[in-house]
């Protein structure tokens, strides 16, 4: 067995003990008038914790397996970097269950490790030599701070979710039941991303285009899904030649499924229609779960989280940027203009990623501002949280897989 195999045997092992302490922990914390159930949820929390940790090092494995097996960190593309960051978020569950004992927080983290884990499952994961501006120990030195900043950051989301379930009233309508049930399908828009990529691929849907790139160069890209959005001057072409990379146009009658939209060349089209059936998809599995369960998503999760500390998460979720917040101002900002230096001579060039860095950094720096000065503690500190991480997922995401930059090589 090879050290790739062993690594992604590992992930999957790692995959399959984030979802049975997933389920452990709703043993821990689920409500009963049994006499005995502080004991009994002391049990399943100590059995759900375990597991995780379990997960945790097969997820280290992985990691390690993978940096072994490639030379390099395993950092350089979304596969990479979104299994890193999935990881780094149970390893602050980890750290903040021992120190606040809390297993509400895995209810609330697990889910969102698991859902990051399986997003990432759907890029490609082929080991590929790194491109010259990611030969650089600087690389590694800046995502996995970067990374391992926003997973801190994203505690703290944790902590202000499960607040704002026990404290927003779901029986009445109103503006924060409306934006709480929005996170919640944020949250069944990334299964969406899942099931809508295998959907796809056990099809074995193949189509692809040639298209002129922003710099005005002549490129050719692959869609795995139908394509709704067309990259800029885009033809369908067939492989005539491997060796030589040479394609000829495909005639009328052999076309695949034509794009409806063309869009501007700072626009990754491919990626777009990947987040336009995502969106499909997951709308989709979230009115069939409204439907089965004939309540929101919140109603259904509430009650989990009623007996919780109130001040306790709000505590949590203030402590956690504290700390995630310098980690990620020197990943994401410092140790990246040192890199991009670096790689491209300046440190600073308004690409797209470096923009969203910059907005998720004054993001946070405005809310330690108003928790300071302005004294904006539970509810209002709770939404900042759930937002600022929203940011960090519009990032990863939104900006990763559609708006064209330096990054797009990841």
């Amino acid at each position: 067995m090879s050290l790739l195999q062993l690594s992604d045997y590992l992930l999957f092992t790692a995959f399959v003990c984030y979802l049975i302490a997933l389920v452990l922990f709703g043993g821990a914390i689920k409500p009963t008038k049994v006499a005995h159930a502080p004991a009994s949820a002391e049990k399943w929390g100590k059995l759900a914790v375990t597991v995780t940790i379990i997960g945790f090092v097969a997820n280290l494995g992985y990691f390690i397996t993978r940096w072994m097996y490639t030379g390099h960190a395993p950092v350089s593309n979304m596969f990479e970097f979104t299994t890193a960051f999935g990881m780094f978020v149970v390893g602050a569950f980890i750290v903040s269950y021992f120190m606040y004992r809390v297993a509400a927080l895995g209810i609330a983290a697990l889910p969102i490790a698991i859902l990051i884990i399986g997003y990432a499952a759907m890029f490609p994961r082929e080991v590929s030599p790194l491109v010259p501006s990611l030969q650089s120990n600087w690389l590694t030195i800046h995502v996995i701070t970067a990374a391992l900043g926003e997973s801190i950051l994203a505690l703290s989301a944790v902590a202000g979710l499960i607040y704002l379930l026990k404290h927003v009233n779901l029986k009445k309508a109103s503006k924060e039941r409306f934006f709480l049930e929005a996170v919640m399908f944020s949250l069944v828009l990334v299964i969406g991303f899942v099931v809508s990529s295998i959907t796809f691929s056990a099809m074995g849907y193949s189509a692809t285009y040639q298209y002129t790139n922003k710099e005005g160069n002549t490129s050719v890209i692959e869609y795995h899904n139908p394509a709704i959005f067309g990259m800029n001057d885009y033809v369908e072409v067939k492989l005539v030649d491997a060796k030589g990379k040479s394609y000829e146009p495909v005639v009328e009658a052999d076309r695949s499924f034509q794009p409806l939209m063309e869009m501007p060349p700072l626009v990754n089209a491919k990626k777009l229609t990947t987040v336009f059936y995502s969106i499909l998809f997951g709308t989709v599995i979230y009115l069939l779960i409204r439907l089965i369960g004939r309540r929101s998503i919140s109603a259904m999760v509430q009650p989990l989280v009623q007996k919780v500390n109130s001040s306790l998460m709000d505590e949590i979720g203030y402590r956690a940027i504290l700390i995630g917040f310098p980690i990620f101002t020197l990943g994401a900002l410092i140790f990246a203009m040192i890199w991009a230096h670096e790689a491209w001579s300046r440190f600073w060039g308004w690409d797209p990623k470096e923009v969203w860095a910059l907005i998720t950094w004054l993001f946070y720096a405005a809310f330690l501002h108003l928790r300071l000065s302005k004294g904006w503690e539970g509810k209002k500190s709770a939404w900042l949280a759930v937002i600022g991480f929203a940011i960090i997922m519009f990032n990863l995401i939104a900006v990763n897989l559609i708006i064209a930059g330096l990054h797009s090589y990841a």
